[in-house]
């Protein structure tokens, strides 16, 4: 059984920082790792990804430059670091882990697993 733990969510002003952490147990090697945000009214949108062996990452392009995602595989942890943080960043951040690359959220195949998600808010 696959299990992800978000940590590390808050409440900031704008220009602030924040490290994501995600937590896996029983996560497959090769499953590669991503971080899903979801804001109200807004869609589900992939914010950035990291390969299973940690040689190809992906960010959208809102973040690029703003976060950095990388991986401890001694720890099984994904951390998201998230700077110069905007009042648009504000969301819920998800953890997933699937099996495919580039990691598609809402595909209807392959195999992917979630955690519970973890709030960001970023004030003004």
């Amino acid at each position: 059984q696959v299990f992800l733990a978000e940590s590390g969510g808050g409440f900031v002003q704008a220009g602030a920082s924040l490290r994501l952490s995600c937590a896996a147990s029983g996560r497959p090697v090769h499953y590669h790792t991503g971080w899903v945000r979801q804001a109200p009214g807004k869609v589900r949108e992939l914010v950035a990804a990291i390969a299973w062996n940690g040689a190809t990452t992906y960010y959208t392009d809102s973040v690029k430059g703003r976060f950095t995602i990388s991986s401890d595989n001694a720890k099984s942890t994904v951390y998201l670091d998230m700077n110069s943080l905007l009042v648009d960043d504000t969301a819920v951040y998800y953890c997933v882990a699937a099996d495919m690359w580039p990691i598609e959220p809402d595909a209807t195949f392959g195999s992917r697993f979630w955690g519970q998600g973890t709030q960001v808010t970023v004030s003004s």
